[in-house]
């Protein structure tokens, strides 16, 4: 089964191997290189799943996570970050993630 994904990431090299991977197994992948631009897409692009990292340029990871729920998104949000520690991942869960991947993956 296809889906569309957001990619939310601003670190080039872990951009192309993910748009790589997720294209090679048939989704649809769109990225957005700062916080702000992800926001803007989640909310209008009617994306399946969003892959946010936490620190960003502009809005963080976490920021567009709550942004988008609040404004009514309903698909799945998967945290991808470097930031690994348990306050960390509680943070991600309570803004709005569906669940919390550290780095290195």
């Amino acid at each position: 089964m296809s889906s569309s994904i957001l990619l939310v990431e601003d670190e080039p090299g872990i951009v192309q191997v993910l748009v790589d991977l997720l294209q090679a197994e048939d989704h649809t992948v769109d990225v957005a290189v700062d916080g702000d631009a992800g926001l803007s897409m989640a909310c209008g692009g009617g994306y399946d799943l969003l892959i946010l990292d936490v620190m960003l340029p502009g809005l963080s990871g976490t920021q567009v996570c709550h942004g988008a729920r609040e404004q009514g998104f309903d698909g799945a949000i998967l945290m991808l970050t470097a930031m690994g520690r348990v306050s960390d991942r509680v943070k991600g869960l309570r803004s709005g993630a569906d669940d919390y991947l550290a780095k290195p993956f």
